[in-house]
């Protein structure tokens, strides 16, 4: 497992999102380092410099919290605050649940902790957004990882600026033949959070890993349905923040009970956190804010 890290002080893990690595936090590095935390932030399972099995069943929800488990063991330490954004929020969100005893605190960008739906979650999907709905797409074995694949700065030109506050932030429902990226313009300029050296970090990534691990994190959202069912009314009893930007795609497809079931399952929810405009990409749209909320609940733990 490849991480980076900077600071000395009590374990703050930082865990990444898809299409991402450990540099979708590289503003938060420096502030939580200079409150007096050790920050840690993996690239995860299939991404980046960490490996990458090829057997898709290999990157389950009880896979990643291990890693996020056996990363604080490797780090000589008993407990951590876990942060995750987008997929990494339901691995910190597990983390917490699965191993109370592991987490200090838990906080969630993006992606709030959703309870366990009555049926596998991609037929649900499929019945209510229909097979073009980007996690029934990514199902596929080869298709999405080719066109994410072909041009690689194109891919996060698009995805990154498209997802975010300043895109189009569309309901990702891909059309009949089309592909994740038909959705997303290709963008004449950049916005001001992101630059041409933040597209190169990402593509010289993704030339080394490729697509095909993080899409597989998808193609066990069933396998982790199954795997979960003895946690479906469990509650996660860590103190928990959530972070979240009022033009996120997650909100628009997740509706407005998304954020008001939060206090049944997070009963030591500190707040949360909605931050206008903001896209998808919380901490790297806006990191002053993401940086002092973070800052502010950790003092208080």
């Amino acid at each position: 497992m490849h991480i980076a890290e900077q600071g000395e002080g009590p374990l703050v893990l930082l865990l990444h999102g898809w299409p991402e690595t450990w540099y979708s936090w590289r503003h938060q590095f420096q502030a939580l380092a200079d409150a007096g935390y050790h920050v840690v932030a993996p690239d995860q399972r299939g991404y980046g410099g960490t490996d990458r099995p090829e057997a898709v069943d290999q990157y389950s929800i009880l896979h990643l919290v291990g890693d996020a488990v056996a990363l604080i063991d490797a780090l000589g330490e008993q407990t951590a605050v876990v942060v995750g954004h987008d997929w990494g929020a339901p691995v910190a969100w597990h983390t917490a649940l699965l191993r109370p005893d592991r987490v200090r605190a838990v906080v969630g960008l993006s992606v709030p902790y959703r309870a366990r739906t009555p049926a596998p979650p991609i037929g649900f999907m499929t019945q209510r957004f229909g097979a073009g709905f980007y996690q029934v797409y990514f199902q596929q074995r080869g298709v999405p990882e080719a066109a994410l694949g072909r041009d690689l700065p194109d891919t996060f030109r698009r995805v990154l600026v498209g997802a975010s506050g300043d895109g189009p932030a569309p309901i990702p429902i891909i059309p009949e033949g089309g592909s994740f990226l038909d959705l997303m313009p290709h963008p004449e300029r950049l916005p001001s959070w992101l630059t041409e050296e933040d597209i190169a970090a990402f593509v010289e990534q993704f030339a080394r890993s490729g697509f095909s691990g993080g899409l597989n994190w998808y193609r066990n959202i069933d396998r982790n349905w199954e795997l979960t069912a003895a946690w479906a009314t469990a509650r996660i009893t860590a103190p928990a923040l959530f972070v979240t930007g009022d033009r996120d795609l997650v909100r628009k497809f997740g509706g407005p009970d998304m954020i008001a079931a939060l206090p049944k399952w997070l009963p030591h929810l500190r707040g949360v956190i909605d931050l206008p405009g903001c896209g998808h990409w919380t901490q790297q749209e806006r990191p002053a804010e993401v940086n002092a909320a973070l800052l502010e609940f950790l003092k208080a733990l």
